[in-house]
């Protein structure tokens, strides 16, 4: 187990950046899901989940999120003019090099992605031949879209429910995957030991796209998540955003494949300002 590198100081804190000026709300036509094929429905949600999931569909609106059918089959790739732009280059770069690391497994693996919300990384995870992909999530709105836009993918399918709900049955995978979704799990270290169940034997968790603190910049950061909520009007959605220190590691068997405050990320000026961390078994 490598030690942690630390996490962004104070002054370097990923920017929340709201839209410049307010734009029109984009509909998203979704059919009844018995129609889509590639999707797996558990039981009625719970009423925690249905609360959850409006408003965080608002603040997607809000935050300019949510993305038409042609906008989602291009991702990563999107307009420069977008407010998402700089944004979703790093969400490319580390959608790459995860792909390249995955492609050079000996057998090709059997994912999952935890919090796939609109599947657009899913996706480009089952262009790796030989690759079967499943992306759960607990937002029905988003992942009704990801199973209708990508239907036509034989290698990728879709499961709306919680890791805990038991709708994998005893399915297990070769790679796990949370990419910018780990922070909705009040405790790091409850969902990595379940999942960490869900894995076959030599199979790797991959984390990226989140931010990690040292424990004294909790506090702080926890601050700074409600005010950008308290802006838009909804403070209690910070209830649901939670910030995980990079000590809350130390019981896994845990390696940085990227560590964005190492002197080599800083003089080769990778994109990425989030830690890429795998996890094994």
């Amino acid at each position: 187990m490598t030690e942690g590198p630390g996490s962004p100081e104070p002054d370097e804190f990923p920017r929340l950046e709201q839209p410049d000026k307010p734009h029109k709300t984009k509909t998203m036509y979704l059919p009844d899901s018995s129609i889509l094929t590639n999707i797996e429905v558990q039981g009625h949600p719970r009423l925690k989940e249905i609360l959850f999931e409006k408003k965080y569909i608002l603040i997607r609106t809000l935050e300019n999120r949510l993305y038409t059918d042609d906008e989602l089959a291009r991702l990563p790739e999107i307009n420069v003019t977008h407010t998402h732009y700089k944004e979703w280059q790093v969400r490319k770069h580390s959608c790459q090099r995860l792909i390249r690391y995955l492609s050079t497994r000996r057998r090709s693996p059997e994912i999952l992605e935890i919090g796939c919300g609109n599947g657009w990384l899913s996706h480009q995870l089952a262009q790796i031949p030989g690759t079967k992909v499943t992306g759960m999530d607990i937002n029905f709105t988003e992942l009704q879209q990801a199973a209708r836009v990508f239907s036509n993918d034989p290698n990728l399918r879709f499961i709306h429910g919680d890791i805990d709900s038991g709708i994998l049955g005893a399915r297990q995978f070769d790679c796990i995957v949370f990419a910018a979704s780990i922070q909705y799990f009040p405790s790091l270290k409850k969902v990595l030991f379940k999942t960490l169940s869900c894995l076959k034997s030599g199979g790797e968790i991959h984390v990226l796209d989140t931010p990690f603190y040292k424990p004294e910049n909790l506090e702080r950061a926890r601050r700074h998540s409600l005010a950008y909520y308290t802006s838009f009007g909804y403070p209690e959605m910070a209830d649901y955003y939670f910030h995980h220190s990079i000590e809350d590691l130390r019981p896994f068997h845990h390696v940085l494949l990227h560590n964005p405050h190492s002197v080599k990320s800083r003089i080769l000026g990778m994109k990425s300002p989030f830690p890429w961390i795998r996890i094994m078994n």
